[in-house]
């Protein structure tokens, strides 16, 4: 279920904003100007928001971590991994993660 939402919003970030699909660390991840900024890692998206807004919303998604692809305690600053349960902000958050990857440089 949480894999079909994923491609939902790739197909719809594709036909809205020309991202594209690809992989980062082997993961299937949606990509804008070449940048990853959504992945799917075990049944849960990952959005790219920055520390900053990761600390102002973390605490909304009980569950959510920072991302460590290794899974050798060494997660990503940067990057929050948001639970399925909350599949109903993954399209919202998405597009966070779109804006914060578009506008960095």
């Amino acid at each position: 279920m949480s894999d079909q939402l994923y491609q939902d919003i790739g197909m719809q970030f594709a036909s809205d904003h020309g991202v594209i699909s690809g992989q980062m660390f082997g993961k299937p991840c949606l990509k804008a100007n070449n940048k990853a900024f959504a992945a799917f890692f075990k049944g849960e998206m990952v959005f790219k928001l920055g520390q900053e807004e990761i600390s102002q919303i973390r605490d909304k998604y009980s569950g959510a971590v920072n991302w460590d692809p290794s899974g050798k305690k060494r997660p990503m600053k940067d990057w929050l991994q948001v639970p399925a349960e909350f599949g109903e902000d993954w399209a919202s958050l998405a597009n966070q993660a779109l804006d914060f990857v578009v506008g960095s440089k």
